[in-house]
């Protein structure tokens, strides 16, 4: 293997332990009242800062709209997300936050913070910054 094939799988493996980390906080703060898809779907949803027709949140996912069904239906179950009828068009529905959905993902997001503050405690405030601008330009963002 090359040097730089090397260095990908490092930093692949490197990255999958960070995520792993904010997963399984998540998981410790709710148990297994709302897993990683879940939070997505909820994460989204407050993203859009509106309603949005199941087959946008799919797309949005970039999940199939049967799956998107799937997570909602248990969101609803939990009474994070509802479904309403979308006013424009009677064979789509729209889903939203609810207050306790919007409760659930503050809390997650703190949590996931408080997580993420305690690993970049170990750098300095200038390595702090270089690793958000590196990861920035990774993302393409």
């Amino acid at each position: 293997m090359s040097e730089p094939e090397d260095a990908a799988e490092q930093i692949a493996g490197l990255l999958d332990g960070i995520v792993r980390r904010q997963r399984r906080a998540g998981r410790e703060s709710f148990g297994e009242s709302v897993t990683h898809g879940q939070f997505r779907v909820l994460r989204t949803l407050d993203h859009a800062g509106r309603a949005l027709r199941l087959s946008e949140l799919a797309a949005q996912l970039g999940i199939v709209p049967r799956s998107a069904t799937s997570v909602v239906d248990d969101l609803e179950a939990a009474g994070l997300v509802a479904r309403q009828p979308d006013p424009d068009d009677r064979r789509a529905t729209l889903v939203d936050l609810t207050p306790d959905g919007l409760k659930i993902l503050s809390t997650l997001r703190e949590k996931r913070r408080a997580v993420m503050a305690d690993q970049l405690a170990r750098l300095t405030p200038e390595e702090q910054q270089t690793l958000a601008n590196l990861l920035q330009r990774l993302a393409g963002n």
